[in-house]
């Protein structure tokens, strides 16, 4: 029997430390999070596998216009994964930590309800990892493409367990590149560029299944570092 995929979402409120510019912003995330596994062996062990991490996060919200997120002043992360006894994990946790830059507050637990998904895009830039850097100075739309597909269909099989499942479908009807120039984001120290994204899901049940099971892993590579968090749209 298949393994059921639930998205659980964690908004947790946070209250910082000190000024975080834009650029930092999801480094700062990501090292909070990343500092909370290293609390448990069993979660340290997970934080330390050479696998996909099945959680992603979004930037800091409200959004600052200035591009600097302020020092005393409260703002939410949310955090999604499918990973139902990590999800607990997060929101017993990550409301007592803290880091030098961010101290947890208040963490709320839900379930996304599943419904007839008619477009997911992303807020965090998607990131895809070629030799050449970027992946328009070497690869097609189309390569792009092919990419996001099977980046998405081995961190499900992951999942469920490595099985084999039905490959030969379609996703999404569209693509559209929200950005008109790469968008610019540091990843442990590097300057690395990505693109927001938006898909409109076909109605099959498996490309139902794989677009419900992104919104709760991310699109693309280092999810966990808050690349590739998308939202949705209902039918």
């Amino acid at each position: 029997m298949q393994k059921q995929i639930t998205v659980f979402e964690i908004r947790l409120k946070v209250f910082l430390l000190k000024d975080i510019p834009l650029s930092k912003m999801l480094t700062a995330e990501a090292y909070f999070i990343d500092s909370v596994l290293t609390k448990d062996q069993e979660w340290l062990t997970y934080h330390e596998t050479n696998q996909y991490k099945l959680y992603c996060m979004n930037g800091l919200f409200p959004l600052e216009r200035d591009g600097i997120y302020k020092k005393e002043q409260i703002y939410t992360i949310t955090i999604r994964t499918v990973e139902a006894e990590l999800a607990r994990y997060f929101a017993k946790e990550l409301s007592n930590h803290s880091s030098n830059q961010m101290k947890g507050l208040i963490a709320e637990r839900r379930i996304v309800p599943r419904k007839m998904i008619s477009e997911i895009y992303t807020l965090t830039p998607v990131i895809q990892k070629w030799e050449q850097g970027y992946w328009k100075v070497q690869a097609s739309v189309e390569e792009y493409e092919r990419r996001i597909f099977e980046n998405a269909i081995k961190k499900y099989k992951q999942f469920i367990g490595n099985e084999e499942i039905d490959e030969e479908f379609q996703l999404y009807t569209g693509i559209t590149f929200l950005n008109r120039k790469p968008v610019p984001v540091e990843c442990k120290g590097i300057r690395l560029l990505g693109d927001k994204l938006n898909l409109k899901i076909t109605d099959n049940k498996q490309a139902q299944e794989l677009a419900y099971f992104l919104t709760g892993v991310g699109i693309g590579e280092i999810n966990s570092r808050g690349m590739g968090f998308c939202n949705y749209r209902w039918l």
